[in-house]
């Protein structure tokens, strides 16, 4: 006999024969409580793998051969009681041998990048169940790493993360400091943490802000050798990180995708769908490494993970740039596929009804998903995707932001060429539920536009931002004058528009640059710069563009 427990009751004896050659899994978590010790429920998936229905039936089917643990000892993962067995010197143990690990023998050769990933995970910014989060093990990050520099010849070469909670980026530098890394999510925080870590160890990691529903930078857009990506786990959402991944990679067919992806072996039907999405896109599964990657979390789904190595063929379509203002990915959350109507009729005609009443002599563009018929005169309606990807006409622009689109407030409002814009926007969302984050909010737009709150408006659960494009005036500062230049040019390379507009600026303060002069001194200034626009550039560097115009447009010729 392979693997399991001898001499066991008849409930857990039926079990084991309703999972039939499936029931080695079982077995291995008989073998942990057979060791004698306290396991919680949690402490089992995560040691095992095992989804967590399975392992509570696995325990409710030992019933009486089990105690409980009577608060003597330390909870287990997640502060649940403990249990063991009574009596495990009546069990015998058969060990089942380990399957096959591409990486396992040759982490120790990577201790500092080991000791480096402890610390960074155990640091890194807490999982946002709205964005379908669960952290990744320190662990799963090394092999991650370890399996990208194994497999695939890394240095000189471009990996993208598509999304990077789980710091791949971070860990596959590590590993491999002559790779480059790109990452692309939407979590502020982590965008922030990563170029942190990677400015800290001197790692090549640049970061990009994006919802990936609507596309990828066009900075990343076919930069790729490797794409890496832990997507949202519905079909939804497996399918649509991986065609950003395609939109990434620089050659699909030297290219390859590697996805990690989950679920519970009891839903096999929801894995055969989401396969058939990947089949549908002409790819080829190289390889399929199971539980790979463990989880702090997800007990649903054993706390782990399959590696998928994915490679396109001559059958995968090419990749589309195109996004969509009505994707429902995630599995929680405003974006979750069971999600109700973001911005129902009447509250989309009281907002614009209040929007008429601020003095906007009506709306000319309606951005983003409004009901039909909410604005009859309105000139244009443009998708956000439209929006956020070129510059747009319009004087008087009305933005929905509800349903999930809120992180993008302030990139929306810039991306307008129009001296009013509205924007509607959950009261929950972080740039305006408080001060802190109406101040960060005016952070991004100002010189250029003030901001006023609306709370309650046109509903109770709602806001209205009002952004009035401010004229400059003689009390601007050079530095004001130059940022403002750049923010009225929201989607153009912000190398470009700074060196413009430094030229223009020292031009009216009567010590004129050249534009090869300019050009040489937005590159000395900021080696962070390159390939960003104000609508990719993750936030907590504003702050550093405003410190870096101020600077620049101070500074005398020939300094």
């Amino acid at each position: 006999m392979i693997g399991g427990v001898i001499d066991h009751p008849s409930e857990l004896s039926d079990l084991l024969a309703e999972h039939g050659a499936d029931a080695a899994r079982l077995h291995d978590v008989l073998a942990l409580l057979a060791g004698g010790g306290w396991w919680s429920t949690r402490d089992l998936v995560r040691g095992t793998a095992v989804p967590h229905r399975v392992v509570e039936r696995v325990v409710q089917a030992l019933g009486g051969e089990l105690e409980r643990d009577p608060g003597g000892g330390a909870p287990g993962a997640g502060g649940e009681a403990r249990v063991r067995l009574r009596s495990p010197g009546r069990y015998t143990v058969f060990a089942r041998p380990a399957l096959a690990d591409p990486v396992g023998h040759l982490l120790d050769g990577h201790t500092r990048a080991a000791d480096e990933l402890e610390r960074l995970v155990a640091r890194a910014p807490a999982s946002r169940a709205d964005l379908d989060h669960v952290a990744a093990s320190a662990r799963t990050a090394l092999r991650r790493g370890v399996y990208l520099a194994t497999r695939f010849a890394l240095p000189g070469r471009r990996l993208l993360c598509v999304g990077d909670h789980d710091l791949t980026s971070l860990a596959a530098t590590l590993v491999c400091p002559d790779a480059e890394a790109l990452v692309v999510d939407i979590d502020e925080r982590m965008l922030d943490y990563i170029d942190a870590a990677a400015a800290r160890l001197g790692l090549p990691v640049r970061c990009h802000f994006a919802d990936l529903r609507l596309g990828l930078p066009e900075a990343v857009r076919g930069r790729a050798d490797l794409v890496f990506t832990d997507p949202p786990y519905t079909p939804e959402g497996v399918e649509l990180f991986v065609r950003r991944g395609l939109e990434g990679l620089s050659d699909p067919r030297r290219g390859r995708i590697l996805l990690a992806y989950g679920a519970s072996e009891t839903t096999p039907a929801l894995v055969a769908k989401t396969q058939s999405r990947l089949a549908r896109m002409g790819l080829a599964t190289e390889a399929v490494w199971p539980d790979f990657n463990r989880y702090l979390g997800a007990e649903a789904i054993g706390a782990a993970s399959d590696l998928y190595v994915l490679r396109p063929t001559s059958r995968t379509p090419a990749p589309d740039a195109g996004g969509s203002d009505a994707a429902r990915i995630y599995s929680q959350g405003a974006n979750a596929k069971e999600a109700g109507a973001a911005l129902p009729d009447e509250a989309a005609r009281a907002a614009l009804r209040r929007i008429a009443g601020e003095g906007a002599d009506g709306v000319d563009t309606l951005v983003g998903a409004w009901p039909k018929g909410a604005a009859e005169s309105a000139a244009r309606r443009v998708r956000l995707a439209t929006w956020l990807g070129s510059p747009t006409p319009g004087d008087r622009v009305a933005l929905n932001l509800t349903g999930g689109w809120d992180a993008l407030v302030g990139r929306a409002v810039l991306a307008a060429s129009a001296t009013e814009v509205y924007a509607v926007v959950p009261s929950s969302a972080g740039a305006v539920r408080d001060e802190a984050g109406q101040t960060a909010l005016r952070a991004l737009l100002e010189p250029r536009f003030t901001l006023r709150f609306l709370r309650g408006v046109p509903g109770p659960r709602t806001t209205l931002v009002v952004a009035h494009a401010e004229e400059p005036d003689g009390a601007a500062t050079p530095g004001q004058r130059l940022l403002r230049h750049c923010q009225g040019r929201a989607h153009g390379r912000l190398t470009s528009t700074l060196r413009e507009g430094l030229v223009a600026v020292t031009a009216e303060l009567g010590r004129p640059l050249n534009k090869k002069s300019a050009r040489s001194r937005v590159a000395e200034a900021a080696p962070w710069l390159p390939g960003h626009t104000l609508l990719d550039l993750p936030a907590h560097r504003f702050g550093e563009l405003r410190a870096l115009t101020d600077r620049l447009a101070a500074e005398e010729p020939g300094t």
